[in-house]
């Protein structure tokens, strides 16, 4: 492990790429939404847990999960991210804690699962349009169709936060409406001794399943971290949002759960992703269902622009604090939008859609478990190493209370690692040497001197 070259100061990382004074910042409605959307975008992919695990063990997964990994990332977030209000996030959490080297580690595990996820979210489009068109199934149309998707999705980006913000609020009512309608209508509908069923005899129990669609629809808490340096008032606004957000994304998973468990009766294995829109034809007729799945494509853009924002900011944040050359920090001078963050995560994206990626989705959350736990390990560190840090929030818990907190979701995490393929091991083990290899040539870059990197790191030590 290598250690930085002198003790880093132990404050709030302010952005060495300001922004115009007429940009706009990120005030607390926009932000909750795009929290939401980082996480989770509706209760489109729920379904499975159902099927893997029986109604009775999929409510309970909805209603335990969010307290034992949710809510414990969300509050280191919130710490965190108040404490080090840079667009670095948790870049700048591991290089405080660590030093520079897993800093850039964690920059690049964090970054190449976020943008090859993103690339799922396009070719879901695609999938929910091409009932409406099949013509969009195969062949040069689909390809068509993903590659200006992509790019429309990406432009939209590129005209501003504070817009992507805005659309996200839009997105969400009217993703989320067809889903209080249905559970609605369902009430009458509902038999509560549904709710309490293990699933069908002879259907057996997939944990594997259950905890990987518990996990991917409650997980990313931390990506909102990479744009604390966009937040109006982040000492403020980045734990209110953050609250609200997870009482927000647990009901919008739950109601519909309940709803739909309670008011429809049918095989177990019916319940693969999707099948809330066929429920909602069951409950109240076809018009609902196009309605669930015209929500599902506004979910999935949603879904895409919060998380392409997260990545596109990483980039600019590193840049700022000296990760990567100053011109990956460069913004727009019209919109202040870190372009070149846009344009490299659009192009990784973009060469992603077209690949089978299943191998590679799941290196990505390997990946992303790596890092989550460098992150805990980073909190738990800078909590002892930096115990008189003025903290805006802080987690009220003692040393002894945090590990515990950290320790519950660390062992999920290695579970989920350790349920891995062969395939998996080796394609996060290429990734993670392509990120070591890239700490060592940016190393090198700076001591030739062959690009400009920032120096303007952080300010004076402040303590409590």
């Amino acid at each position: 492990m290598e250690s930085p070259p002198k003790p880093p100061p132990d404050l709030p990382i302010t952005t060495t790429t300001p922004a115009t004074p007429t940009a706009k910042k990120l005030t607390l409605i926009p932000l909750i939404f795009l929290i939401y959307f980082e996480v989770a975008g509706g209760p489109y992919g729920e379904e499975p847990a159902v099927q893997a695990a029986g109604p009775l063990l999929a409510i309970l997964g909805f209603l335990i999960f969010p307290f034992i990994w949710s809510v414990p990332e969300a509050l280191i977030t919130a710490e965190l991210s108040t404490t080090f209000p840079g667009n670095g996030g948790f870049v700048i959490w591991a290089d405080r804690a660590f030093g520079p080297f897993w800093g850039s580690i964690m920059g690049t595990w964090k970054f190449l699962s976020g943008v090859i996820n993103i690339a799922a979210f396009p070719v879901l489009c695609i999938d929910y349009m091409e009932k409406i068109f099949p013509a969009l199934e195969s062949g040069w149309p689909r390809y068509l169709s993903v590659c200006l998707s992509t790019l429309f999705l990406a432009f939209l980006n590129f005209t501003g936060l504070a817009i992507v913000g805005y659309a996200a609020v839009v997105l969400a009512a009217v993703s989320l409406s067809p889903f209080i309608l249905m559970s609605l209508i369902a009430l009458p509908k509902i038999k509560p001794h549904r709710w309490l069923s293990l699933g069908q005899k002879g259907v057996k129990k997939d944990w594997n399943l259950f905890f990987n669609t518990l996990f991917w629809n409650l997980n990313f808490w931390d990506n909102v971290s990479t744009l604390a340096g966009e937040v109006e008032k982040p000492q403020k606004t980045f734990p209110k949002a953050l609250f609200v957000a997870v009482i927000f994304t647990c009901l919008a998973y739950l109601f519909p759960l309940f709803a739909v468990i309670g008011a429809v009766d049918v095989d177990q294995n019916r319940w693969e992703s999707g099948f809330h829109a066929e429920a909602a034809e069951i409950i109240a007729g076809k018009w609902l269902k196009y309605w669930i799945e015209v929500g599902a494509v506004l979910s999935g853009i949603g879904l895409f622009e919060a998380q392409l924002s997260s990545s596109a900011y990483q980039v600019l944040g590193m840049a700022d604090i000296g990760f990567l050359p100053t011109f990956f920090g460069v913004r727009h001078k019209r919109f202040d939008t870190p372009w070149v963050g846009i344009l490299i995560s659009t192009m990784i994206t973009l060469g992603v859609s077209y690949m089978n990626f299943t191998d590679i989705i799941s290196s990505a959350n390997f990946l992303y478990s790596l890092g989550m736990l460098l992150e805990f390990a980073s909190f738990i560190w800078l909590r002892r190493k930096m115990p008189t840090l003025k903290r805006p929030f802080r987690v009220p818990m003692k040393l002894p209370g945090l590990v515990i907190m950290c320790l519950i979701p660390s062992g999920f995490l290695i579970f989920v690692m350790a349920i891995a393929t062969k395939t998996v091991y080796l394609v996060s083990a290429i990734m993670s040497v392509c990120g070591v290899g890239w700490f060592f040539l940016m190393k090198y870059c700076k001591s030739k001197k062959l690009f400009k990197f920032s120096t303007d790191e952080i300010e004076d030590i402040e303590e409590e």
